[in-house]
C-alpha cells in the first residue's frame, strides 16, 4: 500500500476525531454550549470518523476515504455559512438549542432556565476567527488534501 493511502487514512480519522473531540472539550470543560448549526457541522464529522473507521479496517480504502472527504468538506461548507452568519454577513436560521433539563428540577423551571444558545453570536474566538470559522478553515484543508492524496500518481522511480 502507497504512502498517500496511509496518510489519507490517518487524515481521514484524525480530522474529525480532533475537531469533534475539541467540539466536547469546549463544550463539557468550558461550557460552550452548540447551538443548532453548531450540532449540523458535527453530524457530518461523526460520518467521516466512521467511514475512516472502515477506511482503516478495508484492504482498497479509497472510496470510503473520498466519501470521508466529502462528509468532511460538508461540514466545513457548513461552518463557512454559520461563520458568515455570525460575523453578520448573511442571515442564518432562527433555530436555537438548549442544554438540557438539569437533573432535579421541574420541567417548567427548566425551561425557564435553560440558556438559548444563539447561532448568530460567536461564543468564543481566537485571533477574530469563531469556532465555526476555524472548523472550515481545518475541513476544508483537510478535504483539499484528501483529495490531492487520493488522486496523486505515484511516480517510478
Amino acid at each position: 500500500m502507497g504512502e498517500g493511502i496511509r496518510a489519507a487514512r490517518l487524515l481521514a480519522f484524525a480530522t474529525p476525531a480532533f475537531l469533534l473531540g475539541g467540539a466536547y472539550l469546549g463544550q463539557y470543560a468550558f461550557g460552550l454550549y452548540p447551538c443548532e448549526m453548531c450540532w449540523w457541522q458535527r453530524y457530518p464529522q461523526f460520518v467521516a470518523l466512521g467511514l475512516a473507521i472502515v477506511a482503516l479496517l478495508i484492504p482498497r480504502p479509497k472510496a470510503v476515504l473520498a466519501l470521508a472527504a466529502l462528509a468532511i468538506a460538508v461540514s466545513g461548507a457548513i461552518g463557512a455559512f454559520h461563520a458568515g452568519v455570525e460575523y453578520g454577513w448573511w442571515d442564518g436560521v432562527t433555530a436555537c438549542s438548549t442544554t438540557g433539563r438539569p437533573a432535579g428540577t421541574e420541567a417548567l423551571e427548566a425551561i425557564l432556565d435553560a440558556p438559548v444558545i444563539r447561532c448568530d453570536v460567536a461564543p468564543w474566538t481566537l485571533f477574530g476567527i469563531s469556532l465555526a470559522g476555524w472548523n472550515f478553515l481545518f475541513s476544508s484543508a483537510a478535504a483539499l488534501a484528501l483529495v490531492f492524496l487520493l488522486t496523486a500518481e505515484r511516480k517510478p522511480a
